[in-house]
């Protein structure tokens, strides 16, 4: 089973994922862009620049997801194990479609579901943490381009859409609560999806 954590920078999805690999030590913890690849070495650069083009960041990003997919996720799911990811393709339908709005795309994140829907592993269910893009951005410190509150505003609306169109994949949790509510939110979440499947 496939359990992606979602949501804007700052909304603690990467503290919750560190916490639960203590509570599912069994399962296969990853993330995107991944850390372990040159892929994901080249997403880092693209972020960490303010000039990269949005089109290249994006097949960047798709670069990224396919090999993990080949190289982590599938391999995985094939032997049976719970994998965990802090991020994966929503991701990139709510970042990089935020990204490419002022672009000569027409439906931004029609365009980046259309190159993913050929290839990709949907996700089983998506822990979505919740949280207002200025809170997002002033926890984030709003280090980089993709940690604004204005572009962070956009990626919500996306991901609003996302959980518009699929509301049974996934689980709403306040982000805004502490630390350790937001981890028993998730965790109590986390213990239903696998209890139904």
């Amino acid at each position: 089973m496939l359990v992606t954590l979602e949501g804007l920078d700052g909304s603690g999805k990467t503290t919750v994922w560190e916490a639960l690999h203590d509570a599912y030590p069994d399962a296969v913890f990853t993330r995107e862009p991944t850390s372990d690849s040159w892929y994901g070495e080249a997403v880092n650069r693209a972020i960490a620049d303010d000039d990269a083009d949005p089109l290249a960041t994006l097949f960047l990003f798709t670069a990224d997801h396919a090999d993990h997919l080949s190289r982590v996720v599938r391999p995985a799911l094939a032997d049976g194990d719970l994998v965990i990811s802090d991020r994966y393709s929503d991701s990139r339908y709510a970042y990089q479609a935020a990204s490419l709005r002022d672009s000569d795309l027409r439906r931004p994140m029609e365009y980046i579901r259309g190159i993913h829907t050929a290839f990709t592993r949907p996700p089983d269910k998506t822990i979505y943490l919740d949280v207002d893009p200025e809170t997002a951005a002033a926890r984030s410190g709003a280090t980089n381009k993709f940690e604004q509150a204005a572009y962070l505003a956009d990626v919500r609306a996306n991901y609003e859409r996302l959980i518009e169109a699929e509301p049974e994949r996934f689980v709403r949790v306040d982000a805004t609560q502490s630390p350790e509510d937001v981890l028993d939110a998730v965790e109590a979440a986390l213990e239903e999806i696998l209890a139904e499947n």
